[in-house]
């Protein structure tokens, strides 16, 4: 079992201070936490994957203990080069790389922007394209306010760990503008010329829609009968009785999910 505390860090990156923390030894793997979270929320999964390899977490701009930067928009494209950026910092030329939900959608822009560096992508509850979410939930997130989180878990963290904790409404507008985006996720063309084999896991009650991850699995190269032909690179598992904000709770069920992927040979 691992128990050792983590190393953390910061590294200069396009004019942010990210802030990092290693875990365990093994193959490198990157976690991208979710919206409104940081390395904390996602405390459960990294030490459960952090007991046979290396575990790379990150504090995207403007969350945990990353500060903002107040001239530049929050994008997934730019996470994405912050991820690639700081593994170029650590000197980790190839990772795998696992997200959930704001953060899996960042890790796929690091499998389409930076591919050299990704080896296999594990996306956690993400629509990858703008019909994906069911119907609602785009209008309710551009209904957030600074105001809907007083006295929140989310709020509590952020003043807590956050450099600066008055840009707390700063990041609220940047998420909102961030999730109705028209450029918030990339094309089916790109998603189809992947080559990093990919994990997508989903709650069998989340916010997306299921037809939405068989179309994405398709796009992948899954959604096969593999009697006849080659199981596809790529693999879809659903989380049964699970919401969006359940699936990291599931860790008796996740982390296995997880680990087979990851450890399985390539070819």
């Amino acid at each position: 079992m691992t128990s050792a505390a983590p190393q953390t860090g910061y590294a200069p990156i396009d004019g942010l201070n990210m802030y990092y923390e290693l875990h365990g030894t093994g193959k490198p793997l990157v976690v991208l936490h979710g919206a409104f979270m940081s390395t904390i929320s996602m405390g459960g999964l990294i030490t459960s994957l952090a007991q046979t390899r290396q575990v790379i977490a990150v504090d995207a701009q403007g969350h945990g203990r990353t500060a903002d930067r107040a001239d530049r928009p929050l994008t997934f494209e730019q996470m994405a080069d912050d991820v690639a950026a700081l593994l170029g910092a650590l000197k980790i030329p190839q990772a795998d790389i696992l997200g959930y939900s704001m953060g899996a959608t960042t890790a796929l822009e690091v499998a389409v922007r930076h591919p050299q560096v990704v080896d296999k992508l594990v996306i956690l509850s993400a629509p990858l394209l703008p019909s994906g979410w069911r119907a609602g939930v785009l209008t309710a997130i551009a209904s957030l306010t600074p105001e809907l989180f007083v006295g929140s878990p989310i709020e509590a963290d952020y003043q807590r760990f956050a450099p600066h904790p008055e840009d707390f409404p700063a990041l609220v507008t940047k998420i909102v503008q961030l999730d109705t985006a028209s450029h918030s996720v990339v094309s089916a063309a790109t998603i189809q010329a992947l080559t990093s084999p990919t994990l997508t896991i989903i709650g069998d009650s989340d916010g997306i829609d299921l037809n939405h991850v068989i179309e994405m699995f398709r796009l992948l190269g899954g959604d096969i009968n593999a009697d006849f032909r080659p199981l596809p690179k790529s693999q879809l598992a659903m989380i049964p009785g699970a919401r969006h904000t359940d699936i990291l709770t599931r860790l008796e069920l996740l982390t296995p999910m997880i680990v087979n992927f990851l450890d399985a040979p390539l070819s």
